[in-house]
Order: structure tokens, then C-alpha cells, then sequence
């Protein structure tokens, strides 16, 4: 009966995110989207989306933390540089807004009123030079 069950030889077993090409676990996300009951019934293509998706967002943060670490001439992504990167980033500053990053810090920011005034010995506008 050819082309029914798995053959006598034993085929090296490939998984799901290699097949996608992904580094993020497509059977663990499938797994979890049946355990937690969001629907009845999991479609195949769902937990590979969905893993490529978590994986783009994950490298696009990291990569905007490594610039960060980068420019505080460090080695190592601290919290901090995660924070820096995502409030940095209009995108990600929207999706992560009411998310609160541990050891992160607030942006560097001084108000415009705050800054002392600029009184320099120039003429201001509509008086008559002398």
C-alpha cells in the first residue's frame, strides 16, 4: 500500500519551523492556541503565522536594543536599552504603551519651560538699531 502511513524506511522527522524556515516553535504555539480554548478547532496554518509574526517583532526589538546598547558603548542589552528602543520607535512605542519594562527607566526629556531663556545682547525684533 504505497503512500499510506510512514514507510518502512525510517525518514529523519522535520519540524514545522524549519519547514517555515522560523527559529520560534510553531508546535509549541499550535499547542498552546488548542490548550487555550480561543476555538474549537486550530487550523494548520495559524501557529506558523503567528510564529513568524512573535519572531519578526522579537528581531525588530532586539535589533533597535543592540543599536542602543551600541550607542551607550556597551556589549550587553540591558532593560534599559529595551526600553530606549521601544519608546524610541513610534510603532512600538504604540503597540507596548500601557506595558511596563522592569529596570527600564523613563526617556531622557526636559520641558521646553523648564529650559533657562535665551537672553543674548541681539536686537530683538521691532526694536530700531542704533
Amino acid at each position: 500500500m504505497a503512500g499510506r502511513g510512514k514507510s518502512a524506511e525510517g525518514k529523519k522527522a522535520v519540524s514545522r519551523s524549519s519547514k517555515a524556515g522560523l527559529q520560534f516553535p510553531v508546535g509549541r504555539i499550535a499547542r498552546f492556541l488548542k490548550a487555550g480554548k480561543y476555538a474549537e478547532r486550530v487550523g494548520a496554518g495559524a501557529p506558523v503565522y503567528l510564529a513568524a509574526v512573535l519572531e519578526y517583532l522579537a528581531a525588530e526589538v532586539l535589533e533597535l536594543a543592540g543599536n542602543a546598547a551600541r550607542d551607550n558603548k556597551k556589549t550587553r542589552i540591558v532593560p534599559r536599552h529595551i526600553q530606549l528602543a521601544v519608546r524610541n520607535d513610534e510603532e512600538l512605542s504604540k503597540l507596548l504603551g500601557a506595558v511596563t519594562i522592569a529596570n527600564g527607566g523613563v526617556l531622557p526629556n526636559i520641558h521646553n519651560i523648564l529650559l533657562p531663556k535665551k537672553t543674548g545682547g541681539k536686537a530683538v525684533a521691532g526694536e530700531a538699531e542704533a
